[in-house]
């Protein structure tokens, strides 16, 4: 489970200068040229030159300790070495330091963080936006899956399900705006039917090992008809249907077009594995799931991240009406 519900400070920007004095004599990566950062996202980002080349840097929140970046890198180094002769497929690339080790406990403000430095990937951002990029996506999810399969985790991980998803966002969500919010009665109606319906089409769908936020467009570069994934931290056990269901749910895709893109990606998907018409059915019910999963992850970062202004009325109002579109209640 992630590490939510512990109070953290503000979160910092660790400075470049720091980043480097701290880090550049632990990887044998050549002389440090540039630290910049790069972007702020659930982590921050870095783009580390050197005279070697280029490379990423990946500061994680203090959330992320050291078992669950332990495990991601885990799955990260397996999945390399079993995709080595995939045509479709490929994983991002971290670096060991020179004592052999993957990862820097850093001291920032707000408490310990998690550094990361990983190979730099070449490629190109494809939006999926035709139906040859989405068959070669679904191909190369496909294969990704079916490396997944041979993953063994370690150690004990969170899964993919309605806790996770459901309730555990709830409990965020309603401690953000409230006990005595007016919403708080239609959150909960229609998470427990959410709930029903998932548990009731559940039985005979495949469960395994997911990237966790395989939403297409940030989280893969494209090099020629092969995909290269990253950003693993939410990869644990779940229903295949919720991985794929990022992807459809995206929203830099035309609704004309969207239908067609959808399937040309399942076709991609099952001209390397199966799918089954009940997966697929279920893709659906798990798009809503993922954005309900999407609004509790806002709340969790209201306060020591975002900062509440974009996160009022507007917000909530905004997810109430999608949720009530949906026809789940």
């Amino acid at each position: 489970m992630q590490k939510f519900d512990q109070p953290t400070a503000l979160r910092s920007v660790l400075s470049p200068k720091y980043l480097e004095f701290a880090l550049s004599d632990q990887y044998d990566i050549g002389q440090w040229k540039e630290c910049l950062f790069w972007l702020r996202g659930l982590n921050d980002t870095y783009r580390v030159k050197t005279s070697t080349g280029m490379y990423i840097l990946r500061v994680y929140r203090t959330e992320v300790g050291e078992e669950e970046v332990g495990a991601e890198l885990s799955v990260l180094s397996q999945l390399k070495a079993i995709l080595n002769s995939s045509a479709c497929a490929d994983v991002g690339e971290h670096l060991n330091k020179k004592d052999n080790s993957g990862y820097t406990v850093l001291d920032a403000p707000e408490g310990k963080r998690m550094a990361v430095m990983f190979r730099y990937i070449n490629g190109i951002e494809n939006n999926l936006q035709d139906e040859e990029s989405c068959y070669a996506f679904g191909q190369s999810a496909a294969e990704l899956h079916k490396a997944m399969d041979q993953v063994v985790l370690e150690q004990p991980r969170y899964e993919l399900n309605t806790p996770f998803l459901i309730d555990q966002p709830l409990e965020r969500i309603v401690a953000y705006i409230g006990e005595s919010h007016e919403a708080v009665p239609f959150l909960h109606t229609f998470t427990q039917e959410l709930k029903k319906r998932i548990t009731a089409s559940s039985d005979g769908l495949e469960w395994g090992l997911c990237h966790g936020d395989m939403h297409g467009n940030n989280n893969a570069f494209q090099q020629e008809n092969s995909f290269t994934h990253y950003d693993f931290e939410w990869a644990a056990n779940g229903w295949r249907a919720y991985d794929l269901a990022q992807v459809k749910a995206r929203k830099r895709q035309s609704a004309e077009q969207k239908e067609a893109l959808w399937k040309a990606l399942m076709a991609g998907y099952r001209s390397i594995r199966r799918f089954s018409p009940e997966d697929e059915q279920a893709v659906d019910l798990f798009i809503v799931a993922r954005r309900f999963w999407v609004m509790g992850l806002d709340a969790a970062f209201i306060e020591s991240d975002m900062g509440a202004l974009d996160y009022g009325d507007d917000w909530l109002d905004s997810f109430m009406e999608e949720f009530r579109e949906t026809g789940i209640v």
